[in-house]
């Protein structure tokens, strides 16, 4: 490698890497995201992963959550079925992926791991009796 390149990239690794400051950017230039292709609502189906991506433009979308959805024909109504996780490029918004299928996407970039996947509401970790105290 030519002298030349090596220091352009030592130069460019130095400022993504950098700890944060008053002399680099408020965001860090790299965002580490959780990766789950099956999230069941209490556990991934395959053990949990991590990714990353670069976000340098201001206001990049950068970690995913999908939330899927089956129609119930009987109740009439969306019901929770799975929930994917990951650093794929992100517009959020509802998609209806078949004609019984609901796909709802969020977006964020707040801090790393921000598709924590306790952190959604739509789905239950476990039965509360009506007569318990739900929180």
């Amino acid at each position: 490698m030519e002298p030349r390149k090596f220091q352009l990239l030592l130069g460019i690794s130095a400022v993504l890497f950098m700890d944060e400051g008053d002399r680099v950017l408020a965001k860090r230039g790299v965002l580490f995201c959780n990766k789950c292709d099956h999230y069941n609502g209490s556990t991934c189906i395959k053990p949990m992963k991590s990714c990353w991506k670069i976000n340098i433009p201001k206001g990049s979308r950068s970690c995913r959550t999908d939330h899927f959805y089956f129609s119930d024909r009987l109740a009439g109504r969306y019901l929770y079925r799975h929930s994917k996780l990951s650093c794929e490029p992100c517009e959020e918004g509802m998609f209806q992926v078949f004609h019984d299928l609901l796909r709802e996407t969020f977006c964020c970039t707040d801090n790393d791991r921000c598709n924590d996947p306790d952190q959604i509401i739509d789905t239950t970790k476990g039965y509360v009796p009506f007569e318990q105290d739900r929180q």
